[in-house]
């Protein structure tokens, strides 16, 4: 019988799987992998290692990469195309930022990556730290759940599972997650703005991706991530997000503490999944060591997000899509 595994998504150390990952993974096997710009060389190289992860951590292993557009993007020029940021977007039609998504879906499948980590729902707000900037599609919740939904769909077009993010909103933020633990003290009506475009896209069948935030209105002592509160009582009940709930990276300084201990306190809050991706082994090892075993709730959550992918994906036309595309984002002369 197969080993059960780890309710983690962890990053590797380079292009290639090395002996040791090997072995630790074999006797504490992560569900899955992210991959990042140390991993990939070209699209040859990229095939071969999304296959030899999967022919490790088992056929459906979900293999994931930040892939937005703009700044946030792991597969660049030359090998791949360039994709605008979701501000490009902002104003224009459905269908663009729908085929946008598809296309940039297309690229990621086509290496062996079947989970991407997009749209950003958070809204571009005056005055916060540009950490979202661009990544938005604005600030304006109803146009950032119209674009959100057709970049979802565009992208289970391609066969790719999204991840909504950064649930229940980065928006506000005035620092950067990724140096240190923002505070937010907005109210909780602000805040239901911030969630809104997270209630609208709740049942399209996508992942959903933590803020490392704390919400001072809503847990005063504990960021998203690690909040049983949040995420029971606005995640999964204001907002209704009933999905897999992966926590946003680990190894990001707005979280402390050693890579286990975090591990077990995000799940034990609610999340179904945990990112470890800085790829060190000694701590992808203590995060596995730490990190409980899939729940089957996640695993039925994971499978509907599987479905509901499945259930949209279609034979697509590239150059119809760069078409419908482009109308928009190089209008004519």
């Amino acid at each position: 019988m197969p080993q059960r595994p780890h309710a983690a998504i962890v990053g590797i150390a380079g292009p290639a799987l090395g002996a040791e990952e090997i072995a630790l993974f074999r006797a504490a096997p992560p569900l899955g992998a992210i991959l990042f710009a140390r991993n990939i060389v070209d699209p040859d190289q990229l095939r071969a290692l999304t296959a030899d992860l999967r022919d490790l951590l088992g056929a459906e292993a979900p293999i994931l990469v930040d892939q937005e557009g703009g700044r946030v993007a792991r597969l660049r020029p030359p090998h791949w195309p360039g994709f605008a940021p979701a501000a490009a977007f902002s104003g224009g039609p459905a269908e663009a930022a729908r085929a946008n998504a598809a296309l940039l879906g297309l690229a990621c499948t086509g290496v062996g990556f079947d989970v991407v980590c997009a749209p950003v729902l958070d809204l571009r707000l005056p005055g916060a730290h540009d950490i979202i900037g661009d990544r938005s599609f604005g600030a304006d919740p109803a146009e950032v759940a119209r674009l959100g939904r057709a970049t979802v769909e565009g992208l289970q077009q391609a066969g790719c599972i999204p991840v909504i993010k950064h649930i229940p909103g980065h928006g506000r933020a005035l620092a950067d997650s990724h140096l240190e633990l923002p505070r937010v003290s907005a109210g909780t009506e602000e805040l239901a703005t911030d969630c809104a475009p997270f209630a609208a896209l709740a049942e399209a069948g996508a992942w959903a991706m933590t803020a490392h935030i704390l919400y001072e209105a809503l847990d005063a002592e504990r960021p998203a991530t690690l909040s049983p509160r949040i995420i029971a009582e606005v995640i999964r009940s204001a907002i209704g997000f009933d999905g897999v709930l992966v926590s946003d990276d680990l190894c990001m300084k707005a979280l402390r503490g050693e890579p286990g201990a975090l591990a077990a306190a995000s799940i034990g809050a609610g999340c179904d999944l945990v990112l470890h991706c800085n790829g060190v082994l000694a701590e992808t090892a203590a995060a596995l060591a730490g990190c409980p075993l899939l729940s089957e709730d996640a695993e039925s959550r994971l499978a509907d997000a599987r479905a509901a992918t499945q259930a949209r994906r279609r034979p697509l036309d590239p150059e119809r899509l760069v078409a419908a595309r482009d109308a928009w984002l190089v209008p004519a002369a």
